[in-house]
This record gives structure tokens, sequence and C-alpha cells, in this order.
């Protein structure tokens, strides 16, 4: 082991004590973290309207507090983006995290305290080399340059005193100056908001440093290293940093983008690491890179709630905590931060696969599926029958979104998937064959809907030609970033935008 892991070891073994204490005992951990929050909030406009004061217990703030989505704390977040403090929470707050719609809102603003700085996201972020130096202490993570590539969002002025951005770029610009010794790179180049302009830069910074590891969303950072390749004139980026070994990825499934990476970096000791890591604050992370459950962190002073999904929407929903959650039922998240967001709805669907300790996977999001017929198909069914349609046939998947095609006349129902190929089947024919076959495993409802073609039809595919998600993606300016593809949506707005940019090209 080397000097500086050692050092670095000694200094967070008492943080892996920590986390052994959650592990154990995740209810009084969790109904620690609400309680401090309602305290440190007890004086604010929001506290005094429910009377926080008074709240003792986990369940007189659920009977008093209500759920809150993006539109109910908006007039109190402009508030506060105006300079007014003691709105939402008792910290002063100079920055928001500007995260682009996927719910009715176009951008959220999300308050991002010094609390929610030091407490939540910079501790996440000290986590996840504590978990990978326990388990790899031979590692040289600390001794080479760390390659974030953040949003296309630099931070600008929204008041006198407050400022916007995207959730990287507030972190890049508060980052401690010890931060810039090992991160590439530089804080100019990463705050670039082109994207285009931002890995040119990038890509002239970079092939001159040590990257041992890089972090951010998969299908951009594919672009990234595509460009570095073509740039250095190399075959795989061992040949520009043969150190490498992390990639450290949130943001969309990696299962899909898992053997690109694997051809760009043909190393069997490279290793991929999820973080579970939102504008709203910082969630999960994969603890042992053998399982693939992300250890959800109790003590980032956020408490979770979870409603199963069977009772999602109703006017009556169950509400749960950590511990009345079981494995393999689908939940919409809930959130209460020490940054003012109370009881809010975060948009994402998580499954347990393991209880005590309590490890999580990312199912969807609670608009992002597909429920016209009552076939209630989510992402995680989509992705695990692309999958199994993918090894069956050699193909592999650079981008897809599915759509419903409406039923019209006698004409009966079905999905419209449309998907960009990096290696495509030589049958598209089977493999839709075999995606269905997938998806009817996966997904008794959609079974029960396809079956003798009684309300859906068989799925129709399209190939898309190269470049075609991209080219949307700038269409609409949403390069880079935390900028996903919706996966799965009730109406055609996207396909038929996404078929109109393919035959164009």
């Amino acid at each position: 082991m080397s000097i500086v892991n050692s050092i670095f070891n000694l200094m967070f073994k008492n943080r892996l004590t920590e986390i052994d204490v959650f592990r154990k005992n995740p209810f009084a951990v969790q109904e620690e973290q609400l309680l401090v929050n309602l305290d440190a909030a007890k004086d604010t406009e929001f506290g005094k309207r429910y009377d926080f004061q008074s709240i003792s217990s986990i369940e007189t703030f659920q009977q008093r507090v209500p759920l809150h989505e993006y539109g109910n704390l908006r007039p109190y977040i402009e508030r506060m983006m105006n300079g007014e403090n003691n709105v939402l929470c008792g910290e002063e707050v100079k920055w928001f995290a500007k995260s682009s719609g996927t719910t009715a809102e176009k951008s959220k603003f999300i308050p991002v305290p010094e609390g929610s700085l030091e407490e939540c996201h910079y501790r996440g972020g000290k986590d996840v080399l504590t978990f990978y130096l326990n388990r790899f202490p031979e590692s040289n993570i600390l001794t080479g340059k760390g390659l974030t590539l953040g949003g296309s969002h630099q931070v600008t002025s929204i008041g006198a005193n407050t400022y916007a951005g995207d959730l990287s770029a507030i972190l890049i610009d508060n980052a401690p100056f010890l931060a810039e010794l090992v991160r590439t790179p530089s804080r100019e180049v990463a705050l670039i908001s082109d994207f285009e302009e931002k890995i040119k830069r990038i890509a002239e910074e970079t092939l001159k440093e040590d990257v041992v590891q890089f972090a951010g969303v998969p299908s951009w950072n594919l672009v990234l290293m595509r460009y570095l390749l073509s740039y250095a004139g190399k075959n795989n980026l061992l040949e520009i940093w043969p150190n490498l070994e992390l990639f450290i990825h949130g943001g969309v499934n990696f299962t899909p983008y898992r053997e690109q990476f694997q051809a760009i970096i043909p190393s069997p000791g490279m290793r991929y690491m999820e973080t579970y890591n939102a504008s709203e604050g910082f969630f999960g992370i994969q603890d042992d890179l053998n399982d693939s459950g992300m250890l959800l962190m109790l003590d980032y002073k956020v408490f979770y709630e979870f409603i199963p999904m069977s009772t999602f929407g109703t006017e009556n929903p169950t509400y749960c905590t950590i511990a009345d959650v079981q494995k393999g039922v689908n939940y919409a998240l809930v959130i209460t931060t020490n940054g003012g967001l109370w009881r809010y709805l975060i948009g994402d669907t998580v499954e347990f696969t393991s209880l005590f300790p309590h490890k999580i996977k990312i199912t969807g999001r609670t608009k992002h599926y597909i429920n016209v017929f009552g076939e209630e198909l989510v992402v995680d069914n989509a992705e695990s029958a692309l999958r199994t349609a993918c090894q069956a046939t050699n193909a592999t998947i650079k981008e897809y979104t599915v759509a419903p095609v409406f039923m019209q006349g006698d004409e009966k129902g079905g999905h419209e998937w449309l998907i960009e190929f990096e290696n495509i089947p030589t049958n598209l024919t089977t493999f839709t064959t075999l995606l269905d076959q997938a998806l009817c495993a996966a997904n008794s409802d959609y079974e029960a809907k396809r079956k003798n073609n009684t309300t859906l039809n068989m799925p129709l595919l399209h190939a898309l030609k190269p470049g075609t998600f991209y080219e949307w993606m700038r269409q609409r300016g949403k390069l880079g970033g935390q900028n996903k593809v919706p996966r799965l949506y009730n109406t055609r707005e996207y396909v038929e935008q996404l078929m109109e940019i393919n035959e164009s090209l």
C-alpha cells in the first residue's frame, strides 16, 4: 500500500465505522436525520407554517407536511433566488443547481446551501474514495488525475448574491484548492458552456496528464472518449492513459454502454463504480463492485420515504420508511433534505436489492413509463429485455427511446422503438422477436396484452442512422451534463422529432 493511500485510509477509518452504524441501525439513523433537519428549519417560514418545533416523530411529520413536487415549492425557491433568507431552510442559500426538467417544469432550480454541499455532495465524493480504497488498497487513484466531464452551464448570477448553474459547475466552483491538484481539466475548461468546444479543449489539456479515473454520465463520456481517440490518433484509451483504472458513473443505466467502454478500454483491471448523485442530493454508492446494488447513504442529512408504485397517484398512497421497505417492490422516491426540500417527490423510482444493508437500483422515472394500454412498462423492463436481445444477436446499443402507437379504428395499439445501434444485429426481425419475448418474460401485464395480439401488436422497431440522437439533443440545447434521452414516454412527441431528424441525415 502506498504512503498516500495509507494516510487516506487512516483519515477515513472512522468513516467506515460510521457507515457500519447505519448499515445495522438504518431506522434509528434515518429518524435522527429527520429530527435534525426539522430542528434546523424550525424558525423558517416553512417551519413555522407546519410548526416543526412541535414535531417529534416521523408519523406526525407525515401527517402534517404534504407531499411536494417542484411546482409546489417553486414560489418559495424563487423568493430565495431573489435573496430572501429563512424561507425553506435556516442557512443562507447562494447556490441553485439548475436541473433540466423531465417533469412539467422546463428547468428546476434546486437550493444548494453550504450544508448540502459539505454534508451531502462532497461527503458522497469522499465516501466513493473511502469505499474504493478500502476494497483496493494498492490502487494508484490518488497518485494520478481524475477527469470529470461536468455540465454545460456555467455558474451565472441571478440576484445580488445568488448564483445558478449545473450542479457539477457549482461543485467545481466551490471545490477546495487541493482538489485542483488532482483534477483535470482546468477549472476554466471544465466550466465551458458549449459542449463541443469543451471536449476540444479537454483533448488539448488532458492528453499530457496521467489520468487514472474519470467520472460522469456514460453516454457523454463515450462522446468525449471517442473524440480523444480521434484527436490523438489512438486505438484505445490505454494508449493515452496507461494507468487508467476506474470509471465512476451515474445518471443512466450503465449496462447498455458496458461493452462499448470495454472495447475502448481493453483492460481486465478496469473497474466501473456506480453512484446515485443528483442535483437534489447524493444518495447511493456501489460499495461492492461485485454487487450491482448501491448502498443507500442514510446519514447525509436526507430523510427518505418510499411510495409503492402500486399506490402511487392514488388518493391514499402508502408511505414507507426504511423500516418498512421490501425487496423487489418498485417505489417512488421521496426525500426531505437539509437544503429545504420537504417531502419532495424527486421523480425517480427505485427497487431494493438488499436489506441490512439497504441497497437499491434505479428502475426509472415516475413519469417515464408507458401505460397506455395497461401494460405498465417501466425502464427496468425495457433495459432487461434489450440486454437479452443484444446478447442473443451480438448487438450493442448507443441510445434508444420508446413511445406508444395509439389504436386507430380497428387497428390495435403497440410500441414503437427507435434504436441507434453501435453494432446492428444482422436480422432486425429476429432482434424484435427476441425483444418482445423478453418483455413478456419481464412484465406480466405486457405479456397479457400481447397474448394472441389481444391489445398490443408486435413492437415496431426502427434502426436510426448514426448521430440521430446526438443531433436531436444538440437541437434542443441539451448536450452534455446530466441531460439524458427519455427512454419511455406516453406521448409521441419525441419519436416524431427523432424520425424527422433521422430522415434528414
